[in-house]
């Protein structure tokens, strides 16, 4: 009898200790990544839906999400170990190879494949032509950031030299061209989502063309980690990845208004009507990857771009900066 009664509560301990550790009880703590993105923006959506709809957690990650304001940053939160993995262009991890760092950093998964700047002017112009701004004063951001390059790559490609035929006035901090030029300065501006949308809201002026859609696809924000991190994290990675490319795909499968219902805590300043308007422009230029696989023929256009910006001198090899292993497993 007392065997029997041992047996009984030994098979309930067991019974116990395996609804603890199989599901039922307490979870393991999920792994921190700390993340790094260049600004917040809607178009990074595929980034915010992963987050909202707990595909990092379903992969059993935790996300610290920091905003670092320039690529530039970024990348130096991620060198010197601030931030786990980097999200911004990937003309950051050019550079740093460029300057012959041991453990450089890598580029892993893409998230979006165009330039997500609209060109804005102060009357509506049904039969936009690129044409139209020789001899006009455009402002159109940093000098040597990649939408400046891309607006200069976008010129030539339709016959304007932008050294002589238009006068591109980097002058004005980024965060301050749609002020000045609302107060006058200027006859076009650059603007990304929802600040685009919000002039046209406003009638203060007019998109009148998509950057994006006329330089072609450009691998223009992505994630990159230091080559070290890569090896010794790489399932971490791995998981990582997957939850974006499942961000990725859900944007691809839902319409601008569910994208926006979904994102609408990580924007809780931007009216939803708005934050839809904005998300509907990315869709109709094809912004987002459906893949986080990284494309060679991209890669090599942006520097192109870079080089004609005589911000590169020599193009990097493309498997020495992308390592698309992880993006080729997530998709399976």
């Amino acid at each position: 009898m007392i065997k029997r009664i041992a047996a009984v509560v030994i098979a309930a301990l067991l019974s116990a200790a395996c609804l603890t550790g199989c599901g039922t009880g307490k979870q393991p703590a999920a792994e921190k990544l700390r993340v790094c993105e260049v600004t917040h923006s809607v178009f990074y959506a595929p980034q915010y839906v992963a987050m909202a709809l707990g595909f990092f957690e379903q992969q059993g990650l935790e996300i610290e999400l920091t905003c670092g304001e320039g690529a530039d940053k970024v990348m130096a939160a991620v060198l010197s170990g601030g931030a786990d993995i980097g999200f911004a262009g990937p003309e950051a991890a050019v550079y740093v190879y460029r300057q012959g760092k041991q453990d450089y950093a890598q580029v892993f998964a893409q998230v979006t494949k165009r330039d997500g700047s609209f060109l804005i002017a102060r009357q509506p112009a049904e039969d936009f032509s690129w044409q139209q701004l020789r001899g006009q004063t455009v402002l159109p951001g940093r000098k040597g950031g990649v939408p400046y390059m891309t607006l200069e790559y976008v010129l030539r490609q339709n016959g304007l030299d932008p050294a002589q035929d238009v006068v591109l006035d980097n002058s004005i901090q980024f965060s301050l061209m749609t002020a000045a030029f609302v107060n006058g300065t200027g006859a076009y501006v650059t603007a990304f989502e929802p600040t685009a949308s919000t002039l046209v809201r406003n009638g203060q002026g007019y998109i009148v063309a998509s950057v994006g859609a006329a330089a072609g696809e450009i691998p223009y924000t992505a994630y990159f980690a230091p080559k070290s991190f890569l090896e010794q994290h790489a399932d971490a990675v791995l998981r990582f990845t997957k939850a974006i490319r499942q961000g990725e795909q859900w944007v691809q499968q839902h319409s601008a208004a569910e994208i926006a219902q979904a994102i609408a805590p990580s924007f809780a300043d931007t009216d939803l009507s708005l934050l839809t308007a904005a998300l509907q422009s990315y869709k109709d230029i094809d912004a987002w990857c459906s893949e986080p696989v990284m494309q060679q023929q991209a890669f090599d256009r942006l520097q192109t771009v870079m080089q004609q910006a005589g911000e590169l001198e020599q193009p990097v090899p493309f498997d020495q900066v992308v390592n698309n292993t992880f993006a080729l497993q997530a998709a399976g």
